[in-house]
């Protein structure tokens, strides 16, 4: 599996587990740890884009849709570093910077997931 396959994988299972959170363990810890990733994924993918554009900012729309900000901002990101929905299924070589930046990226998601305690 690729690196930006493998970060969206992880993209993935975390939001998935923060879907399945009841609204009393999401509260303000994983809900704000999920906007805080969002919005730093969000900002690559930003970076990546629109090198010279103002950053936009993730909303914060409340702790039942965080879990699909992260997933759309991950998306967002895989998609910046070249990845495409043809992509799953097959190896594909990215060049190094793009999964340098994949597994940077993975990392984020992980360290979020680790400090969700999920």
């Amino acid at each position: 599996m690729d690196d930006v396959t493998a970060f969206l994988a992880d993209v993935d299972r975390l939001a998935d587990r923060l879907r399945a959170l009841p609204q009393s363990r999401l509260g303000p810890g994983p809900a704000a740890e999920g906007l805080a990733l969002a919005r730093e994924l969000a900002l690559r993918a930003q970076r990546l884009e629109e090198p010279d554009g103002a950053p936009r900012t993730v909303p914060d729309a409340g702790v039942f849709v965080v879990a699909d900000q992260v997933a759309v901002a991950g998306h967002d990101l895989a998609h910046a570093l070249g990845w495409e929905p043809a992509d799953v299924g097959r190896e594909r070589t990215f060049p190094s910077a793009t999964r340098h930046a994949a597994r940077e990226a993975a990392a984020l998601v992980r360290e979020a997931r680790a400090r969700c305690g999920l």
